[in-house]
């Protein structure tokens, strides 16, 4: 699908990825985006309708879906992360990330799905590369988007007959408030949201919108688990 003269919802969209994710839709056309967030984002461009959106509430998502019913774009981006290997960070930490993380882009995948079959739309499901393996430092995060890169995958052959694309993003390191423990190289969120932008365009079902992702993904398409070797190092 085209960016220009789009409808698009951002889940998470009062910063980083999902600030940038905003912005970057305004500047290719996009005719209106839904900046939703716990708390309403405001915008100085008029296409900007704030959304006030609690993603691990599904009663909010219905509420979103009843007022947003003419969105052609969902781009699921609202997330945690809380790190700690598998035992420091425990079950309750699981339980927490898989939400926000995994659930919640499944149940807004599901109040859109009428509005997006009727456009025949798309979705992006902003993952992450330690979905395709864990690191112990982000065991629980890790977790979290294996589960969304997984439904991802389930909501992409469900919805292809309908003609809605389904994108599966997975970034590198990000330089946001999330990601700002994580002593790596980081690439701007705006970068990251021009490349997802020209991925959905291009019609990519898995996109890598940064060096350290495309790196990533050749190295899981030759050898996974040298890869899951590498994160658990």
């Amino acid at each position: 699908m085209m960016i220009r003269n789009s409808i698009a919802l951002v889940t998470g969209a009062n910063r980083g990825i999902g600030a940038a994710m905003v912005d970057a839709q305004l500047a290719a056309g996009a005719a209106k985006v839904y900046a939703a967030a716990r708390q309403p984002v405001a915008h100085a461009d008029p296409r900007v309708v704030p959304l006030e959106l609690d993603v691990a509430d599904p009663a909010a998502i219905a509420a979103a879906a009843e007022r947003a019913g003419d969105v052609t774009l969902l781009i699921n981006n609202a997330g945690v992360l809380e790190g700690g290997d598998i035992f420091t960070a425990g079950a309750d930490a699981v339980e927490r990330q898989l939400v926000v993380n995994g659930l919640a882009p499944l149940r807004l995948a599901a109040a859109f799905a009428p509005a997006l079959r009727r456009s025949q739309g798309a979705i992006a499901n902003i993952l992450s590369v330690v979905a395709l393996a864990p690191m112990p430092g982000l065991a629980s995060y890790s977790a979290s988007k294996a589960l969304a890169a997984s439904l991802t995958g389930s909501l992409r052959a469900s919805l292809a007959g309908d003609g809605v694309s389904v994108h599966a993003v997975f970034p590198g390191p990000v330089d946001t408030d999330m990601a700002a423990e994580i002593d790596m190289p980081k690439t701007s969120p705006a970068d990251v949201a021009a490349a997802v932008l020209a991925g959905i365009e291009a019609g990519d079902a898995e996109i890598f919108p940064d060096a350290f992702a495309r790196q990533v993904a050749a190295g899981w398409a030759q050898d996974p688990r040298a890869v899951a070797a590498q994160f658990a190092a």
